[in-house]
């Protein structure tokens, strides 16, 4: 595979005018190899778009996007995905939760020929620092459980932080319709479809600026559809 691919970074917002300066700054301190970042809003009032007025979005290579689905973090990202043009794409939240010192690692093994690059909390070398405890605690069980019942290659399936080859994403029909499961979807579909997966330790640190938008119990069947689905595809 060629190694001058480009990486466009995709992050979905909704009222993160706290928090965006700084992840944009961070994106452009630690992430030195993307090529463009789309900032995914709902609607015109939110106080991300306040708080990026005046600043010189080239300065960050942002592009503003709205969200061409509605509302919602999950249709946010599917917009960021479809609009976005480079050959990898990394999905990132704006409240200073990822560990984005790894981006450019994820990088180098999309260059390498893998299809998913999974930043893992729940791997060896990566973890996990605050956040509710009951959510965690599904998270990991589901992680590494969906590993040893069916070979995919990450510990950390449900994590929304992962860099997808463009490849890979236009081999894949999204069904997802809410909450952030989409990125386990897309994860899933590859691994049955035979594409290369891998992962990267990463720290996940819990928002210290702001009400998480995550909603467990609206959201959590939604999980468990695609869990189920892999167990299934995956044997039957």
């Amino acid at each position: 595979m060629s190694k001058d691919l480009t990486l466009g970074i995709v992050i979905p917002v909704y009222n993160e005018g706290n928090n965006i300066l700084k992840t944009l700054y961070e994106l452009k301190e630690k992430v030195n190899v993307y090529n463009k970042v789309y900032v995914v809003y709902d609607f015109e009032e939110d106080t991300t778009l306040k708080a990026l007025t005046g600043v010189n979005l080239s300065d960050y290579k942002v592009s503003l996007l709205k969200n061409k689905y509605g509302t919602g973090a999950l249709n946010a990202i599917k917009t960021g995905i479809e609009e976005s043009t480079e050959d990898a794409v990394l999905v990132v939240m704006a409240d200073l939760s990822d560990d984005l010192s790894v981006a450019s690692k994820m990088f180098d093994l999309i260059k390498d020929g893998y299809d998913v690059v999974c930043g893992s909390r729940y791997m060896k070398g990566g973890s996990q620092i605050g956040g509710p405890m009951f959510k965690g605690l599904l998270s990991r069980l589901a992680g590494i459980s969906l590993h040893y019942l069916t070979g995919i290659p990450t510990h950390d399936v449900t994590n929304s932080f992962k860099m997808y080859s463009r490849d890979a994403l236009k081999r894949i029909n999204i069904e997802s319709t809410g909450g952030f499961e989409i990125g386990m979807e897309i994860t899933v579909k590859t691994f049955l479809n035979g594409g290369k997966i891998t992962e990267v330790p990463s720290t996940w640190k819990d928002r210290t600026d702001g009400k998480s938008n995550f909603k467990l119990f609206r959201w959590l069947p939604k999980y468990i559809k695609w869990y189920v689905y892999a167990i299934l595809k995956r044997y039957f």
